[in-house]
């Protein structure tokens, strides 16, 4: 109940209140008027007596001569004859009408001479006579009807309050119970029938589930409300480690969207820093349940996503659109690419139809090239297929590249399991292998190269499927974007540098990895360089462990090594943009978030550093695979 209606509660309350407790006071005067009223009460009998005593009082004596004077007595009235002004009706029998209805009659007067004289010789008024008998009779018969209206008037209007107040009193009691039927309405506990109708609809549910986010933001805010930022902070007890610790930021995690299930790709949004994405594969305690789930989580509210979205097949990749943040592409085990928006609701807005002319085999690996008003969208699969897509229109592909290999044995195709550009390239990519080998392709024919895969320059060095690739970024003075890292199956990690495509080979040639980082216990599923320091990059492998190197200190062991969750195995890593947050996401269903400190802040020098280290690899021939 909002706070305005239970306000207006709270009025009709008081107003019903104030309403009865001056009905209560009125009590003791209405009921002691009621017993004793001035007129009304008064007995019929004595209404006549007073009445004739009154006309007794108004009538004056009369004498035998002249006209009487007050307080004179008659001396010729008889006994028997009746009062000059006393009426001759009859007394009215019992049971008659009480209205008394008399007659006057007048009394004998004899005849009076009345003489003018005129002594002066003055102007004429005019005089008004009146006889006596006719003053006589019209003053007593006003005074009689005066005093009679009076007293019809005050009962009259004794009549009319006792009936506005009777009327009052009955409308007071109306308005007293339409209060209490309105309070009784308002307060009135649901059924269940109504509660279970109320709670299905979708504007309540939508309501709820958007309250229960900001709700969920608040309390899982850890910014201290009760900082003192008037104290100093404390200096000594320190150590030289403090800053190179890794801590955990949070763990996403929830039941019904998490138990049982794997995350198979995570990304963050371009735009929100707080918001990171989810891939999710099959639960197969759960029949009924979607194959594959998307979620959006946000650092601010740990307990539940942001949005889920769902997927008929497993979702294998995973990634936010860079150009529009409403948007996130998938690829799944069936092939499909989908595309949903956090606009709409948990099901896909576009997807590719399961034709020959799109994937047909899982889609390990998606990615964006281009600008924003000239992009599209590339994905691979494990039947050595790339296609192109736009968009906004996923019905056909814009382009599609078989990337077939002459030399394999039973079958030509290339089963791509990572793809990745080179930074500020859209034509050339590099694909790694279920074989292990790296191999270099292009999107369209170039000079001296064709389109398709490059069957002359193989990268090996792995003895696994490789299950992660990825170029360095281009950042800072110094160029290294044709560097790349691979991760394998086979527990190591390996440094390439990508040949020049101005000399591409003639004829079949391997190419070696610069070095290899052999410090694993397990699978190593992912791998990624820093986004802001050039010697910096992370691993997640099958042990739970996340590991970070740093080329300028150490190639041999990693400068920090952290076991995350239960010690399940991790299966993919990413950066946020600027590089602080490392989001890492578990066989376990779980997705961490975890906080490298001043680590990823890199000096100026660190590119030469770097430089000086790559050269004095190669000048050792610490290369390894060779």
């Amino acid at each position: 109940m909002s706070e305005q209606r239970r306000q207006q509660i709270e009025a009709k309350k008081a107003k019903l209140e104030a309403m009865r407790a001056a009905r209560q006071q009125r009590k003791p005067r209405t009921s002691g008027a009621a017993e004793t009223p001035p007129e009304i009460g008064r007995d019929k009998e004595k209404e006549k007596e007073d009445l004739q005593r009154i006309l007794n009082e108004l009538a004056p004596p009369s004498s035998g001569h002249g006209t009487p004077y007050p307080g004179s007595e008659s001396p010729s009235r008889s006994q028997a004859s009746p009062a000059p002004f006393e009426r001759t009706s009859p007394r009215p029998s019992a049971g008659t009408d009480p209205v008394i209805e008399r007659e006057l009659t007048p009394r004998y007067l004899p005849d009076l001479i009345d003489i003018h004289q005129d002594l002066f010789e003055l102007p004429q008024k005019t005089r008004t006579l009146y006889e006596k008998e006719i003053q006589t009779v019209q003053v007593e018969t006003e005074t009689e009807e005066s005093v009679e209206d009076k007293i019809r008037e005050q009962l009259i209007m004794q009549q009319h309050l006792e009936a506005e107040r009777i009327a009052y009193e009955k409308a007071q009691e109306e308005e007293l119970a339409k209060l209490d039927r309105e309070i009784e309405e308002e307060v009135r506990e649901l059924t269940e029938e109504e509660r279970v109708a109320f709670l299905a609809d979708p504007e309540v549910q939508n309501f709820i589930d958007d309250s229960t986010k900001i709700f969920h933001r608040v309390l899982n805010d850890r910014y201290n409300y009760m900082s003192d930022y008037t104290q100093g902070t404390e200096t000594g007890g320190s150590d030289d480690s403090e800053g190179r610790r890794v801590k955990r930021v949070c763990e996403f995690w929830s039941e019904r969207y998490g138990k049982n299930r794997s995350i198979t790709d995570v990304d963050w949004s371009p735009k929100f820093p707080e918001l990171t994405v989810a891939s999710y594969n099959k639960n197969h305690a759960a029949l009924n349940e979607p194959a594959g789930i998307v979620a959006v989580w946000n650092t601010h509210s740990v307990e539940r996503p942001e949005f889920v979205f769902h997927s008929q097949s497993d979702v294998l990749s995973v990634m936010f659109s860079p150009f529009h943040s409403n948007l996130i592409f998938g690829g799944t085990y069936s092939g499909q690419i989908l595309l949903w928006d956090n606009r709409s609701k948990h099901l896909p807005v576009l997807k590719t139809p399961l034709s020959a002319a799109g994937h047909t085999h899982p889609v390990y690996a998606i990615q964006m090239v281009g600008t924003q008003n000239a992009h599209n969208l590339i994905t691979s699969s494990t039947d050595g297929t790339v296609c192109s897509w736009l968009v906004d229109m996923l019905a056909q592909p814009q382009e599609t590249l078989e990337l077939i290999h002459a030399g394999h044995n039973k079958t030509g195709e290339v089963a791509i399991t990572a793809l990745d550009f080179p930074n500020n390239e859209t034509t050339t990519f590099w694909v790694g292998t279920e074989e292990g080998n790296v191999y270099q392709a292009n999107r369209y024919d170039r000079a001296g190269a064709k389109a398709g895969l490059n069957q002359y320059d193989v990268y090996k060095g792995h003895s696994g499927p490789v299950m992660g690739l990825h170029f360095h970024p281009l950042a800072g003075p110094v160029d290294f974007s044709d560097l790349f890292l691979t991760c394998s199956v086979d527990w190591t990690v390996k440094l390439w540098r990508a040949k020049s495509l101005a000399k591409p080979s003639t004829s079949p040639h391997a190419i070696s990895p610069l070095y290899s980082f052999d410090e694993a216990d397990d699978y190593v599923y992912d791998v990624k360089w820093h986004p802001q320091h050039p010697a910096l990059f992370g691993t997640v492998d099958g042990s739970g462990k996340f590991d970070l190197w740093n080329l300028n200190t150490d190639t041999e062991v990693p400068v920090v090594s952290t076991s995350v969750g239960s010690g399940r195995a991790l299966n993919k890593l990413q950066w946020n943009k600027d590089g602080r947050h490392a989001a890492l996401g578990g066989s376990d269903g779980r997705l961490y978030v975890y906080d490298i400190g001043d680590m990823g802040t890199s000096r100026e020098s660190e590119w030469q550093e770097l430089s000086k280290v790559v050269a004095g690899i190669k000048e050792n021939g610490v290369e390894t695979g060779r």
